[in-house]
């Protein structure tokens, strides 16, 4: 890599694949020849032989890193401790493993280190994780080029271009456009378009604005796509970091860098789409070839009988791609990845019952990633079809305080799940019976606005209504930070917003299960909210919602608290194993919004958007209660 630096005349004019470096100024028209002291890669970052930057490839849930290796000075503390003006051009492209279906996005950013710790794949791009999320401390300023609409973040679409600054909710974003040479009117620009894109992110200090400006040739528009107002001094930091961050989700995309300038206190060099690396195209369908391929081998094979019989038994064994199985956008493991990563299905690797199967601890070889193998067995092909069906659409859901689905696979009768895995296991584990660990009130609290906050968006907040229908201790998990998250969605049912939920066979678990499901057999959120009203009421108190071994007046838990509560004793139904060590207040808002929630009305339950504002305490509780069974 050659270096350009203005100090003389006699410059070679054909050294055009440079990095201009006059301590705040650089230009790579490609890669080829960077050395590691230019630039810096982690997480899956490559620099491939046709000098592209490769950000991410086709592997579900990783991160890529570019950074320019040295710290660049903003401002200077010592005189106005005001950022200076900047600007960046570089060309991008996107490549999405499947037609239309992509994940997750890029951005440049600005941060205060180059190795990005503890950045989380997926809706994080690779810049933050759930405990980062907005706080101050960050100092991280990005400009996200996002091709998934994440309902968390609030994004505007699945194709949009969003200023963010120590959060991934943008402070301004809008869909990707750009302005064409002599008009005047925006034109729409699909990120994933298979074409190289330009970008030009231009700070002024001296108006505090920030312009971003996209375009599908060499020449920079005179109008940018998005404007902001923001001072950035209070933000970045004396010394910064320059770079890109890109990452994917289930689904995967590459992600691509074939040039970049930046320049302090001035305009970033422009770039000539002609000379860079050119956009990798779609893959070719590689049907024919296949299928060509595959009736070579069947007639080699016929020549002789116990070859062609051992040829029988392996296709019998293998895992099939059915057309159904296309709909599906969660990662495909094979079976074979599966059965190794939870050491041939062994008991010793077991970790309990699910509502269809077992659910093994199994340890991905290729990332050393511990996940949970849920293994189910079909006969009816028609019944295992619905299900995958609803697991596939489930399997789109993202929210903290839900157990992610990973991925699949289907062989023969046998459908496995793989999730997250949760290494703290299950709520009922640590409130019934004698527990290892007894979980402190503050524990308790936390877990029960977990479990809150994602029913609300399964009610609510997600394209279609989720009813879960199977909310209990044993289905909430607990991550390595002790956060609840509701999982086993084998019994989920899902409908569009406003409307009539059909009736069903009853199912669930006895003393979760709202009286009204034996008479009309149609779940609906209010179902859930009961269910969710037994688990408040399970979580203060230390017991199962029907105890076999109390006294008869304490068998039914929403009898005996409603008892205690109408004898002004009701802080004696607390779990004692807390030892009176637990917030009063705290506790007799649980245990009346669980009184509330398992009313045997419907109409007389709280939604759970008023649940949650219950429980954060932005709405007050009535001081007068019904009767659950009035």
């Amino acid at each position: 890599m050659a270096k350009k630096i203005r100090l003389t005349l006699f410059l070679v004019p054909f050294i055009l694949l440079s990095r201009t470096i006059f301590s705040e100024e650089f230009a790579y028209n490609g890669f080829n020849g960077v050395e590691a002291s230019d630039v810096s890669v982690n997480g899956v970052a490559e620099i491939e032989k046709n000098g592209a930057l490769r950000l991410t490839n086709e592997t579900s849930r990783v991160v890529g890193h570019a950074y320019y290796n040295s710290a660049i000075k903003f401002k200077n503390p010592k005189s106005s401790n005001k950022v200076s003006s900047f600007s960046t051009c570089f060309a991008f492209g996107i490549v999405p493993e499947y037609s239309k279906l992509s994940g997750h996005g890029l951005a440049f950013t600005i941060s205060r280190t180059k190795e990005m710790k503890g950045a989380l794949p997926s809706q994080y791009l690779g810049l933050l994780n759930s405990r980062d999320v907005g706080n101050f401390s960050n100092h991280l300023f990005a400009v996200e080029f996002d091709t998934v609409q994440d309902f968390e973040f609030g994004d505007i679409s699945d194709n949009h271009v969003g200023i963010d600054i120590n959060d991934l909710e943008s402070n301004a974003s809008v869909n990707a456009s750009y302005y064409s040479e002599g008009n005047n009117s925006k034109e729409n620009l699909v990120l994933q378009c298979g074409k190289t894109i330009l970008a030009w992110i231009d700070y002024d200090s001296i108006k505090n604005i920030l312009n971003v400006t996209l375009s599908l040739n060499s020449r920079k528009p005179s109008s940018s796509i998005l404007s902001f107002n923001v001072d950035l001094s209070p933000i970045l930091e004396e010394y910064m970091y320059v770079g890109f961050s890109a990452s994917t989700d289930l689904l995967a995309s590459s992600h691509y860098i074939f040039g970049w300038s930046f320049k302090m206190n001035g305009e970033a060099q422009s770039l000539d789409l002609d000379s860079l690396p050119s956009l990798p195209g779609p893959k070719k369908d590689q049907t024919i070839l296949i299928v060509a391929t595959i009736l070579s081998a069947v007639i080699f094979l016929a020549f002789g009988l116990l070859l062609a019989l051992y040829v029988i038994w392996k296709i019998k064994n293998i895992d099939v791609i059915e057309p159904w199985k296309l709909e599906i956008g969660s990662h495909r493991f094979s079976y074979k990845e599966l059965k190794k990563a939870t050491k041939g299905f062994r008991d010793k690797e077991l970790l309990g019952f699910g509502g269809f199967g077992r659910v093994y601890k199994g340890t991905l070889l290729k990332t050393n990633t511990d996940v949970a193998v849920k293994r189910i067995n079909h006969e009816a092909k028609q019944g295992l079809q619905e299900f995958v069906s609803e697991i596939a659409t489930i399997g789109t859901l993202r929210h903290r305080n839900l157990v992610q689905l990973i991925g699949w696979c289907r062989r023969k009768d046998d459908l496995l799940l793989v999730y997250d895995f949760m290494p703290n296991g299950s709520l009922d584990k640590y409130i019934y019976d004698e527990p290892r660990v007894i979980l402190t009130w503050d524990q308790r609290f936390k877990i029960i606005k977990d479990v809150a906050s994602g029913l609300l968006y399964l009610h609510e907040e997600w394209e279609q209504t989720v009813i879960h229908r199977d909310i209990k201790a044993g289905n909430v998990l607990l991550d390595s930070e002790m956060n609840g998250r509701l999982g086993d969605f084998g019994l989920a049912k899902l409908y569009e917003h406003g409307a009539n939920p059909s009736t069903t066979r009853v199912v669930g678990t006895l003393g979760y299960l709202a009286p009204e499901l034996t008479k009309t057999g149609k779940p609906t959120t209010s179902s859930d909210v009961f269910a969710f009203g037994a688990l408040l009421l399970e979580v203060a108190c230390g017991r199962r919602p029907i105890e076999a071994k109390a006294l008869p007046e304490e068998l039914i838990i929403v009898d005996w608290v409603w008892d205690k509560w109408k004898e002004g004793a009701i802080l004696e139904v607390v779990d004692p194993r807390l030892n009176g060590e637990y917030d009063e207040m705290e506790a007799v808002m649980v245990l009346k919004l669980g009184l509330m929630c398992s009313n045997n009305t419907p109409s007389k339950r709280p939604s759970m958007r008023l649940t949650v504002r219950y429980l954060e305490g932005k709405v007050a509780l009535l001081e007068t209660l019904a009767a659950p069974d009035e």
